[in-house]
């Protein structure tokens, strides 16, 4: 697996790169701009190619991630036309910054039913990617189950994609926080959560690996992150998962409670000796 953690792109992302590369990581995760906005600046052509550059250099792995805000099940058609736009932009920032695609979190039906959110969703899904044109691979994250979010199994994940008009464009991204806390597994159930997420052809789609401990219990549908060993998923939880080989050739990015992008230096190294 390739370690790292988010990054802000703040000051360019050139920076981004050798800030990742201080701080030991193998790979790093970064917005593709304001994570509260739809709006935001199309990526500086010499910032992309500097930093495409010290990648390659550095052996660093980057991910994308757009805007939280973003819905792909809205109701709402001028939202759905604005997040379409939102995320051609976010996924034409991530191929122009080399990275390996761009995590989105799946739709929320807004009290509109399931059928109603996954078929929405897969809607949007195919507006999105007529307009896009680029090679980015759109990232699909699982969630926690909070208020109406789609995307709590890896079914659901499965199906959303097979239901698209091109499937091969869309890969996925596992949040092992969003999975615990919507009773996806428990550490004790996660090999055969992984296997069972093999056989129906998800594990083979996956790109990317948030790796975070859960504020919420088991099954609680709260997205509430912790730092490593310090929730309910536990010290002895982290590391089965990590020692399990399942991660292995990805892109592992905490996003722990951090007040500095220094303070994940401890965390990486936790996490680094939980998994030797």
């Amino acid at each position: 697996m390739k370690l790292g953690c988010h990054i802000s792109i703040a000051k360019g992302f050139a920076t981004t790169v050798e800030n990742a590369h201080q701080l030991g990581c193998e790979s790093f995760q970064f917005f593709t701009k304001n994570p509260r906005a739809f709006k935001g600046k199309a990526a500086d052509p010499v910032q992309a190619e500097k930093g495409r550059k010290l990648m390659a250099e550095y052996g660093l792995v980057a991910v994308a991630h757009a805007p939280y805000i973003t819905n792909l099940s809205t109701p709402d058609d001028e939202l759905q036309a604005i997040s379409i736009a939102s995320l051609t932009q976010d996924l034409e920032n991530a191929e122009a910054y080399g990275a390996v695609g761009c995590v989105c979190h799946m739709g929320k039906h807004v009290a509109q039913g399931e059928e109603y959110g996954m078929t929405r969703m897969v809607e949007t899904l195919d507006m999105l990617l007529e307009q896009y044109k680029g090679a980015c691979t759109l990232l699909l994250e699982n969630t926690a189950g909070q208020g109406t979010e789609l995307g709590t199994t890896m079914e659901q994940c499965v199906e959303t994609r097979s239901r698209v008009a091109q499937p091969h464009r869309i890969g996925f991204c596992f949040d092992t926080c969003h999975g615990f806390a919507a009773g996806a597994y428990r550490p004790e159930t996660w090999d055969e959560f992984v296997a069972n997420a093999r056989s129906i052809g998800y594990w083979e789609h996956l790109k990317a690996i948030h790796l975070n401990d859960s504020k919420a219990d088991f099954g609680a549908h709260k997205d509430r992150h912790a730092n490593l060993g310090k929730g309910f998923i536990g010290e002895e939880g982290i590391a089965r998962l990590l020692r399990s080989g399942a991660f292995d050739g990805l892109p592992v990015c905490l996003e722990t409670p951090v007040e500095t992008e220094e303070d994940y230096r401890p965390e990486l190294a936790f996490a680094r000796s939980l998994y030797q």
